[in-house]
């Protein structure tokens, strides 16, 4: 297996995930890109987009209607667009890696309730798999069909799971600052660069749409999860701020052995607590362009409220890295192929 090359096209490529997952998969030893799709740049070379892949790759955007049949096909169109489409993409690839938010939920109402609009192909949700390795693993090695999380849920459910399935807890609030990045490359007054540079803006207090993963995933009652996500002035990345209340006594042992216990032999999950320094906790920035997600914590002895904090690269863990992760899986390849990019410093 180590030698073959699965062929791969990419639906949606002229975005930020879309030009992440070139980035990466150009690099990959398995992998051969032989179809990219945009219609606003059919014929134009990558690189016109994705500045950063000059002369990595001579391969030129087609129209979604000329995609060949693929061993595995990458679909990062808006949400709600790929489900009207999921027949076509699932005839004519193998294996699917879905990075919208439309086969993510398993409960059809929860699309009513989160996303404000009826599921199209609801016989579908119950063949996809939530594309989060460090969860699911077993379950994507056979999956035909992987719907890859959403970047604030993967920052705040990678570092609560092992809490939840430890201790119990009466409630969870998520503070997550995210960068810009993560609201695409399509562009509107809210990320003009006069409107967003020096902001820490509160743009969705309640009612995220990606709540509704934490709480699938998770398992704790809905009332039990509070997320408000931050706009900050930062490019690539997120800082999840989990504050959780456990019901009776634990000490700071406690959390690291439940932590240890999830998480000691996963590839990109680092335990990041030092004394001193002024990196001591989780830092975005450190592992910006990675597929790490590191996790940090404390327990505030007054109160006994445990502040966990977890940092992933948006584009990277937060999409386009968790889904080669995945696409690794489930070929049976060595789960680190293709992501062993360490972070900058300084950056």
């Amino acid at each position: 297996m180590a030698e073959t090359k699965l062929k791969i096209g990419i639906v949606g490529g002229s975005g930020y995930t879309g030009g992440e997952l070139l980035r990466v998969l150009l690099q990959h030893p398995n992998a051969e890109i032989v179809a990219v799709t945009s219609r606003q740049y059919k014929g134009k070379n990558v690189a016109k987009v994705h500045p950063n892949l000059r002369g990595a790759t001579n391969i030129k955007f087609i129209e979604p209607q000329d995609l060949p049949k693929v061993d595995v096909l990458f679909t990062g169109l808006p949400h709600g667009t790929v489900m009207d489409q999921v027949e076509h993409f699932t005839s004519q690839a193998e294996r699917v890696l879905d990075l919208s938010s439309d086969f993510r939920l398993k409960s059809p109402e929860d699309y009513v309730t989160w996303y404000k609009h009826e599921h199209t192909k609801q016989e579908f949700l119950k063949d996809f798999v939530y594309g989060m390795p460090e969860l699911h693993r077993e379950e994507i090695k056979d999956a035909k069909w992987v719907a890859v999380p959403g970047c604030t849920a993967t920052s705040a459910i990678l570092p609560l799971k092992p809490l939840v399935d430890n201790f119990k807890i009466s409630t969870v609030i998520v503070d997550a600052k995210v960068g810009s990045s993560a609201g695409g490359a399509s562009y509107n007054l809210s990320t003009h660069h006069p409107e967003r540079s020096g902001v820490v803006r509160s743009f969705k207090p309640t009612g995220h749409r990606h709540t509704a993963e934490m709480i699938q995933e998770l398992g704790l009652p809905t009332e039990a999860i509070n997320f408000s996500p931050h706009a900050v002035e930062l490019i690539r990345g997120i800082l999840a701020t989990c504050h959780v209340f456990i019901e009776g006594d634990y000490d700071e042992k406690d959390v690291w052995q439940a932590y240890l216990g999830a998480y000691k032999d996963e590839p990109f999950i680092r335990m990041i607590k030092e004394r001193g320094g002024i990196y001591r906790f989780p830092e975005p920035k450190l592992v910006a362009g990675t597929n790490l997600c590191d996790i940090g914590f404390e327990k505030d002895e007054r109160t006994g409220r445990l502040v966990v904090m977890a940092a992933i690269d948006n584009l990277m863990k937060g999409a386009a890295g968790q889904a080669v992760q995945c696409f690794n899986v489930m070929h049976g390849l060595e789960e680190t192929t293709g992501l062993n990019s360490l972070g900058f410093h300084p950056y």
